[in-house]
């Protein structure tokens, strides 16, 4: 009987067998490794630059306290957590062993779990290396924002979460015909999320369309933060708010869409 209700129930052992695949899976190639730090390292670096040239000619952004650094650092944060899901989710596509693990005693639910966790795994392989040279080359120090950057965090990987939630299951319905949205859905979002510019820059009427996105309410609270060293919290409750309706949507879709697969038996095919 015990072992029925741990069969219905959320196994934390096959949510752990599933991060130790992946896991094993990234030690096992030092290209994936490398791939993981080359382009966070590489946009700290040329957007650094890029501010301290600025900074001496403009006072605005000698008194923006590294705000440009912080989105960057932040925009990785958002893109990278929903790419270290999407890969990793893509990685049993590639294998064609997505089939295998659906017909296995794991839950849709606990796949996806190991999947935000290997998501968090890859993400700090590759943001902490760029927060360390952001203090080294332009003495930005990223963990100094303090405990909001525990609100800035949470919202942005709930965001890359849901993104990758959908994505993941549009890939899965479609097969690889569809990757090419993993890669490009984020960048859509780079525009209206007001990552480097204030909401205010945009027209009245995509101004709507910009607060609809949980991250345009942590960009702008960074830049509250770093310029005018106030801690917008109602900006992060309505932030979470949306990111709750939206990573609720995004499951209830993937779900939806892999009974769909079943149905029309592109679960076990996964090809273009």
């Amino acid at each position: 009987m015990s072992g029925i209700a741990a069969h219905r129930g959320i196994s934390p052992q096959r949510i752990h067998a599933m991060v130790l695949r992946y896991w094993y899976l990234l030690m096992s190639s030092w290209p994936r490794l490398l791939e993981l730090m080359y382009w966070p390292v590489l946009q700290v670096i040329t957007w650094g630059f890029l501010q301290s040239y600025i900074s001496q000619t403009s006072g605005f952004f000698a008194r923006a306290g590294g705000s440009l650094i912080g989105a960057v650092i932040l925009w990785d944060i958002l893109f990278r957590g929903q790419l270290g899901f999407s890969i990793s989710f893509l990685e049993e596509m590639w294998a064609r062993n997505l089939g295998n693990l659906m017909m296995s005693p794991l839950k849709p639910i606990e796949f996806l779990i190991s999947l935000m966790i290997m998501s968090v795994i890859r993400l700090a392989i590759g943001v902490i290396p760029m927060t360390l040279l952001a203090w080294f080359f332009f003495g930005f120090n990223f963990f100094a924002i303090g405990l909001p950057l525990i609100a800035f965090f949470c919202n942005l990987i709930f965001t890359s979460w849901s993104v990758g939630i959908f994505v993941s299951g549009l890939v899965l319905r479609n097969g690889l015909g569809a990757e090419s949205i993993v890669w490009t859905l984020m960048f859509g979002m780079l525009p209206l999320a007001c990552i480097y510019y204030p909401v205010a820059v945009l027209p009245v009427w995509l101004q709507y369309v910009a607060w609809c996105l949980p991250p345009t309410y942590v960009f702008e609270g960074m830049r509250a933060l770093l310029i005018d060293h106030v801690f917008r919290a109602d900006l992060m409750v309505v932030s979470l708010a949306i990111n709750a309706i939206l990573f609720v949507a995004s499951f209830a879709i993937f779900l939806a869409l892999l009974r769909s697969a079943k149905r029309h038996g592109s679960l076990l095919g996964g090809g273009e």
